[in-house]
């Protein structure tokens, strides 16, 4: 996925969605995956549109940084501020997206906040069903990101 999204970037192609849900068909997504550190759990959010359990998360805007669309994300999506567990992402995936925006790629950058389970996060109800903490060794796998294994094993191997 790296080397593939270097030589999507290098191409000149546009890599922001301009237009919802799907124009390009490719573009750039910033994934963040709040972390809580002491108990070793991870907070996905249940997406209504891709009817899966997945790290919050948007599209990022044209010219935005995509650190920066992580900021813009946390305050709409969980209602606090990031703080970044690693300033950079730690991973980075090209999907084929399902569910009711099906048929486009996003090329997701993975970034890490630092989170708590004793934090009651304001979620958009409008967006998700529901968010729940999942510990390391429990995520579920069969309604996630594709590449969710993926990320834990790399995720486990930092910490």
């Amino acid at each position: 996925h790296l080397h593939d999204t270097i030589s999507w970037v290098e191409s000149g192609e546009q890599i922001f969605r301009i237009r919802k849900p799907n124009h390009p068909n490719k573009h750039l997504v910033s994934y963040f995956v709040v972390f809580d550190e002491t108990c070793k759990k991870v907070l996905l959010v249940d997406h209504r549109n891709a009817e899966l359990w997945l790290p919050s998360g948007g599209h990022v805007e044209l010219n935005e940084d995509p650190a920066d669309t992580v900021k813009r994300e946390c305050q709409e999506e969980l209602k606090t501020e990031a703080i970044f567990w690693h300033e950079t992402p730690i991973f980075i995936t090209q999907t084929l997206t399902v569910g009711k925006t099906a048929g486009h790629i996003d090329v997701s950058l993975w970034y890490v906040i630092k989170g708590s389970i004793k934090i009651d996060y304001q979620y958009d109800r409008d967006e998700f069903l529901d968010i729940q903490w999942f510990d390391l060794n429990n995520i579920p796998y069969e309604r996630t990101d594709p590449h969710m294994k993926r990320f834990i094993n790399k995720f486990t191997q930092m910490l």
